[in-house]
């Protein structure tokens, strides 16, 4: 029974790492993605409506995170295993803080989508299992059709798999190592 609760304390403590989905399919935004490993983070990488400056012409940054399991995995193996999800955080930029006399840092959440991995679910027309989700302001999103752009870029510019891994630097020579990359 003790180790019942140990388990289950952990559970609570690590919050879900797999996808979770609602009855009409929407995927569930794992709430605390912020505590997951943290992969990169680039400033005006972004791409798609996402990407674009915001009001006040300020760059925006992206940050990346993959869910712990996934992330050891892909240490071993050098490829993302079935039920990944790394997340892309979209903020604003501003350089006009506190004592900043120039660059940028980071500032409100401007968008979040998410690229999974789940061979069960995502069969029909989508290549290897892999979905795209944009959040807007809700904490489901349903998926974004196979057909959009989105899926063709990843296909073609992706290292691993469909993942742009070539822009984390702490996981780019552990895919070459293992033999990950795309030829």
């Amino acid at each position: 029974m003790k180790i019942f609760f140990l388990l289950l304390a952990a559970v609570s403590i690590l919050g879900a790492q797999d996808p979770q989905y609602s009855s009409d399919g929407a995927m569930r935004l794992p709430a605390n993605y912020r505590e997951w490993i943290f992969l990169s983070s680039g400033l005006a990488m972004t791409y798609g409506p996402a990407g674009r400056t915001n009001a006040q012409g300020n760059p925006r940054f992206d940050n990346v995170f993959a869910s712990p399991a996934s992330y050891k995995s892909f240490l071993k193996t050098g490829t993302w295993p079935d039920r990944t999800i790394l997340i892309l955080e979209v903020r604003d930029s501003d350089s006009n803080v506190s004592i900043n006399t120039g660059g940028h840092v980071q500032t409100g959440l401007a968008a979040i989508e998410v690229h999974v991995k789940d061979t069960a679910r995502f069969k029909a027309g989508f290549k290897d299992g892999w979905a795209f989700f944009a959040f807007g302001k809700s904490d489901t999103a349903k998926p974004i059709p196979a057909t959009a752009n989105c899926y063709s870029c990843h296909e073609e510019h992706g290292s691993v798999d469909s993942t742009f891994v070539q822009f984390y630097p702490t996981l780019i020579d552990v895919a070459k190592q293992k033999g990950g990359i795309k030829p």
